[in-house]
């Protein structure tokens, strides 16, 4: 599984589950798949196996994923379809975040959208925006 992780942002924990959780509720995972191992995520990403746990910890109890003993962890069965309004929710602090970062930097919200649209186009130039 291939995650990004930030020394310079929100604590380690939080960005692992955070991924997790939007791979999850975006369907790349679904119920019934099984994550990395602790151990062999944190050797992945070079972090402490605690550091995996307590992510793997948080997802348990949001319900989104199950440790089975002696079988691993795996993507709960109960997170198999997640509506739209969940998926906005997800995307929220993040747009708070570039909307307060665009603030800072004197951008309007017009220069914004069109650098999102820009943006949107290079990386994935076969989806256009209605």
């Amino acid at each position: 599984m291939l995650l990004h992780i930030s020394s310079d942002g929100p604590p380690i924990y939080d960005q692992i589950a955070d991924q997790i959780r939007f791979r999850i509720v975006a369907g790349q995972l679904k119920a019934g798949d099984e994550l990395p191992t602790i151990r062999g995520l944190a050797q992945s990403l070079r972090v402490n196996p605690n550091t995996v746990a307590r992510a793997y910890r948080e997802l348990e109890q949001q319900g989104l994923v199950e440790k089975r003993r002696t079988t691993g962890t795996f993507v709960a069965e109960l997170t198999q379809r997640h509506g739209i309004a969940q998926r906005r929710r997800m995307l929220a602090p993040q747009i708070d975040k570039l909307l307060i970062q665009s603030r800072q930097l004197g951008l309007s919200l017009d220069d914004v959208i069109s650098q999102i649209q820009q943006r949107n186009e290079q990386i994935s130039p076969e989806v256009k925006s209605s």
